[in-house]
């Protein structure tokens, strides 16, 4: 794939100069939901299938940037001394927006360079292809610039470009998750402190399948903001009373003491689910390592109650899907991933099931919905970084 991207590139931007290629994946987070901006736990791991950037610096201060996922945009254009938001710039505003925050931090981006993108993750399918073009662009400066930063002041900036340049209020799961990645591991992370363990995931005989519901989630950034209101306007009334500076600092018992501090009813709920969510996480992290992959799998499927019952993000396109799997032989668990309202589910499986399992959810989704569930069985990956010694002859 990198030679045929190679090949692209030369026959839009030309055959000089040196051009090279970075990566950064998607990711998926195997348990701990809208946890991360609540100063909770979460579980994430990077993925196989993810953003591929090929890039040659060039003498003046202009970008010219093309995607192959949005080929009928053709190239655009901006220049190191313009970096704003703009909505024709679609997609380019965020690698316009983690160039502009580099250059905020000091960095030395003095030359403009031509590049061209392609993501072979699913689009709007929730594994966070904006995060993964946000650390293929970082890599990419750090490595076309030679910059010396680390990658969590890269994972950082990202969350901070997506904040700040494109508006959307994200915690800092997806961008760590990418940037961080390790084959065959999660990462269990405290969003609250940055703090981080790697874990094997040893599923054995099972495998990781992903569900795409492909429907629109027009909800999901409004609920998303929504959510957030509601917790933070918990979190000001159980400080009241409790020395906490985050949901995550607080546990199921003492949540249950200090719950009738909180006004309303539905914020009652969505601290419980954050609350929860958090235990579950750290309890689900136990049992994978004890090799306990049934109980893991329990932890699962109580999250995706909880994110349907009390957080109420799911909606009736993932709890079909979820409740398809729960039915079959083979499913040791399976949950909703992702900020919900479409997108995404993530299950294991055991490997002697799968294709009856991909068969019959698949039909009864449809059967439902009337749409079709896409399925990938994935692999876990490294994080984001140069892929070098793959391009040849390419001076």
């Amino acid at each position: 794939m990198i030679n045929q991207l190679k090949n692209e590139f030369i026959n839009l931007f030309g055959n000089e100069g040196e051009i090279r290629a970075f990566f950064a994946p998607g990711r998926v987070n195997l348990i701990g939901e809208h946890t991360d901006y609540n100063g909770g736990h979460v579980f994430p791991c990077a993925l196989s299938v993810g953003t591929y950037a090929i890039a040659r610096k060039r003498n003046d201060n202009l970008v010219k940037a093309y995607s192959k996922n949005f080929e009928s945009l053709t190239i655009i254009e901006f220049h190191l001394n313009e970096l704003v938001y703009e909505a024709n710039h679609d997609w380019v505003n965020y690698p316009k927006g983690v160039i502009k925050l580099f250059k905020e931090h000091q960095f030395d981006i003095n030359e403009g360079f031509d590049v061209l993108f392609y993501g072979n993750i699913p689009n709007g399918a929730g594994l966070s292809s904006s995060a993964s073009i946000e650390l293929a662009t970082s890599v990419l400066l750090k490595g076309l610039f030679d910059l010396n930063v680390n990658m969590v002041e890269m994972v950082k900036m990202c969350q901070q470009a997506e904040n700040q340049f494109i508006g959307v209020n994200c915690g800092i799961m997806d961008q760590f998750a990418i940037g961080m990645g390790k084959k065959e591991k999660a990462i269990l992370l405290d969003c609250n402190t940055l703090t981080y363990t790697y874990s094997p995931v040893e599923l054995g005989d099972a495998a990781l399948i992903i569900a795409n519901t492909n429907k629109r989630r027009g909800l999901a950034e409004s609920k998303y903001n929504e959510r957030r209101g509601e917790c933070e306007r918990a979190l000001k009334q159980l400080q009241q009373e409790l020395e906490i500076t985050s949901l995550g600092d607080l546990f199921p018992d003492k949540f249950e003491q200090y719950k009738h501090l909180i006004s309303e009813p539905l914020d009652v709920k969505r601290v419980k689910h954050a609350v929860y969510e958090n235990a579950r996480t750290i309890d689900a992290v136990n049992r994978l390592q004890k090799g306990d992959i049934l109980g893991f799998g329990q932890l699962m499927n109580d999250s995706h109650v909880s994110l349907r019952d009390d957080y109420e993000v799911t909606g009736f396109e993932l709890d079909t899907l979820v409740e398809a799997a729960w039915a079959e032989a083979g499913v040791i668990g399976s949950r909703m991933t992702g900020a919900g309202f479409g997108g995404c589910t993530v299950s294991i499986v055991k490997k002697e099931s799968i294709d009856t399992f991909i068969r019959n959810v698949g039909h009864k989704y449809t059967e439902k919905t009337g749409l079709k569930a896409d399925f990938y069985v994935v692999e876990i990956g490294d994080g984001a970084g140069e892929l070098t010694g793959l391009l040849q002859n390419n001076r």
